[in-house]
């Protein structure tokens, strides 16, 4: 095991990244085929992939996505009315930059979380704070805590994330709870942070979803007037790749 003064001073300094560089190279005898400022621009920059690296690691820890998804893999050949051109573009993230929100509509199976996650990880890659909810279980998870001093420390960490993702909206309706739940998330986020929500239903059927006529346009002002749709439509991709016959 190689031993140094100089990787010593490495870790002491939390320079972990260089000092397994500095480990590596040595090790692998390519010392002496190095100039200083190669020496020294190597270092750098394992320092810099390893900070990156772990970085995102804790952003998708924090993230708990669904789907293990990422926008380089997305299926834009079977035919599901996804808009290649728009999809790629809120790939980006300007969106999130201009506190916009985004809603992904469609039948059940056409791969709506799936998308949405594959957003949610290039923001993480991209050093934006990500959470992801299915919104049934988030509405449990107000109920458990609400009056127990963990309700306003869930609806503050709601409110700062760069993105949140709300999966399975409009599942059943809304009841007072729930209305007043959302209500407080958005009016959190609303021009402050970016939101994505998913739904089975067309937009026009989430008023009635919602329930109270007053909460209701105060929601969907809040989340739809900036809200850039995609509109997915076909058959389940998992009938669909049930029908397909199994390769030798």
């Amino acid at each position: 095991m190689l031993k140094h003064p100089t990787l010593d001073q490495l870790n002491a300094l939390g320079l972990y990244g260089m000092a397994k560089a500095f480990t590596d190279i040595a090790n692998g005898g390519e010392v002496k085929d190095l100039e200083p400022y190669d020496w020294l621009a190597l270092l750098l920059d394992r320092e810099t992939t390893w900070r990156r690296e772990k970085r995102l690691t804790a952003r998708l820890r924090i993230a708990k996505l669904r789907q293990s998804a990422s926008v380089e893999d997305v299926d834009y050949k079977t035919p599901r009315g996804l808009d290649r051109a728009l999809f790629q573009t809120l790939t980006q993230g300007d969106w999130i930059d201009a506190h916009d929100n985004v809603a992904l509509i469609g039948p059940s199976g056409v791969g709506k979380s799936w998308l949405a996650c594959a957003i949610g990880q290039k923001a993480c890659r991209d050093n934006r704070s990500v959470l992801y909810h299915r919104w049934p279980r988030l509405c449990e998870e107000f109920a458990l805590t609400r009056g127990d001093g963990r309700y306003a420390r869930i609806l503050k960490s709601l409110g700062r994330t760069e993105l949140l993702i709300l999966d399975d909206f409009g599942l059943e309706p809304l009841d007072a709870n729930a209305r007043h739940d959302l209500l407080e998330i958005l009016e959190e986020r609303y021009g402050r942070r970016s939101t994505i929500v998913t739904s089975q239903l067309p937009i026009p059927s989430w008023h009635a979803v919602i329930g109270d006529p007053t909460y209701a346009d105060a929601i969907l002002d809040r989340l739809i007037h900036n809200a850039h749709r995609i509109e997915l439509t076909g058959e389940s991709l998992r009938r669909t790749k049930t029908k397909q016959p199994k390769s030798a």
